[in-house]
C-alpha cells in the first residue's frame, strides 16, 4: 500500500492499470478496446485499491477478481508499449501502473529528486536490437557431452551486461562440405535439465547434438528466451491454465503475452559473430526460418526434427501443429 501512495502522489493525473491487450480482453471477457494490436489497454483504478486486486486483476491464476473495472480508453501509445515492452523484458506479468508525472518538464531532476529511474521510452522498445547488436564473445571452451564430444561453448552476452545466449559448435562446422546444420533451442528448465514430458524439449535438445554429432558437425543456439521468451514463472503460470483447459496458445495469452515472444535478432547476430551466413535449419517450425531469412541469413534447407508424443505432451504437439503452424 506504501508504494501505491508513492505513486499516487508523483503523479499528476488518477493512476491508471495497463493491461496487455490480450489480458485486458480476458478480464472483460469480450474483445479488448483497440484489438490485439494496440499497445495497452487503460483502467480506472477503483477506490481503495489494493495489491491483491491489481494481482487478480494481472495474474490469471490468482484468485479472481471480486469487480471487473471498464477500461478509460487507449493510453498514449509509444509510452504505454514502452512500459508493458519493459515488463516482459523482466519476465513479469504485462501489467504495470501508469500516469504522468507531476514535474513532466525536467525528467532528469525529477527522477533525481524522488529517487526514481528514468528511462526513455525509445530506449525500452529499441532494446531488443540493441542487445542483437551488441552481442559479443565473453568465454569459450571445450565441454564433451554425451551426445557430441566434439563440441565447444561459446558464450555471448550483451553490452550492457544482460543475459547470456550459448551456441554450442559440433566439430568444424566451417570446413563442411555443405552449408551446417544449425539448431535455435530456446532453454526449457523443465525439458532440458529435469526430463519434463510436458513438452520435447529435451529430446529435441539431444537429438540435435546427436545428428549433429554424426553428421561430424553442427552449431545449436542455445537461447535464454525459455517459454517462447516469457520466462520461467510465466511458463508455470502457463502450465497451470494448462491444466485448467487452455492449450499452450490460449494459456499465453491469458498471461498476455504472445504466441511467440522470442528475439531471433540473436540467433542471427550470433551466426554472423561465427561467420556463418548460410545454414541448414534443424526445425518443425518454419517461422524459424522466416525469422532467419528475415534477418539476412540464407536457409539452404529446412531439416525435420521430430520426437514421437507421449502421453503428458500429445495436446501440447498438436496445439504446436494446429495453432503454431508447425510442421509434423
Amino acid at each position: 500500500m506504501a508504494t501505491l501512495a508513492r505513486f499516487g502522489a508523483l503523479a499528476s493525473q488518477p493512476v491508471q492499470l495497463l493491461l496487455a491487450p490480450t489480458r485486458a480482453a480476458a478480464v472483460l471477457q469480450r474483445p479488448a478496446p483497440g484489438g490485439a494490436d494496440a499497445p495497452a489497454v487503460a483502467f480506472r483504478l477503483p477506490p481503495g485499491v489494493t495489491p491483491p486486486l491489481l494481482r487478480a486483476l494481472a495474474d490469471p491464476t490468482a484468485e479472481p477478481a471480486t469487480i471487473r473495472p471498464e477500461p478509460v480508453g487507449l493510453p498514449p501509445a509509444q509510452p504505454a508499449a514502452a512500459a508493458i515492452r519493459l515488463a516482459k523484458l523482466a519476465r513479469l506479468l504485462p501489467a504495470v501502473l501508469f500516469a504522468p508525472a507531476a514535474d513532466e518538464g525536467d525528467w532528469a531532476g525529477f527522477a533525481a529528486r524522488h529517487d526514481v529511474v528514468a528511462v526513455p521510452g525509445t530506449d525500452v522498445l529499441g532494446y531488443p536490437d540493441t542487445v542483437a547488436a551488441t552481442l559479443m564473445r565473453v568465454g569459450e571452451a571445450r565441454v564433451p557431452t554425451e551426445d557430441s564430444r566434439e563440441t565447444r561453448i561459446i558464450a555471448f552476452r550483451p553490452a550492457d551486461g544482460g543475459t547470456e545466449h550459448l551456441a554450442m559448435v559440433v566439430g568444424d562446422p566451417w570446413s563442411a562440405g555443405e552449408p551446417p546444420l544449425i539448431r535455435l533451442h530456446s532453454e526449457c528448465f523443465t525439458g532440458d535439465l529435469l526430463g519434463s514430458l510436458r513438452c520435447d524439449c529435451g529430446p529435441q535438445l539431444r537429438g540435435a547434438l546427436a545428428l549433429m554429432a554424426e553428421e561430424g558437425a553442427g552449431v545449436l543456439l542455445y537461447l535464454a528466451q525459455e517459454g517462447r521468451g516469457i520466462g520461467l514463472v510465466n511458463k508455470l503460470r502457463a502450465y497451470q491454465l494448462q491444466d485448467e483447459g487452455a492449450d499452450t496458445l490460449d494459456a499465453n495469452t491469458r498471461l498476455g503475452y504472445g504466441a511467440d515472444e522470442r528475439n531471433f535478432l540473436i540467433a542471427a547476430a550470433m551466426l554472423r559473430e561465427l561467420d556463418i551466413d548460410t545454414v541448414r535449419v534443424l526445425t518443425n517450425n518454419p517461422d524459424k526460418v522466416a525469422a532467419l531469412t528475415a534477418c539476412g541469413i540464407r536457409v539452404a534447407a529446412r531439416v525435420p526434427h521430430r520426437f514421437p508424443a507421449n502421453e503428458h505432451n500429445g495436446r501440447y504437439l498438436q496445439t504446436k501443429a494446429e495453432r503454431f503452424g508447425h510442421l509434423f
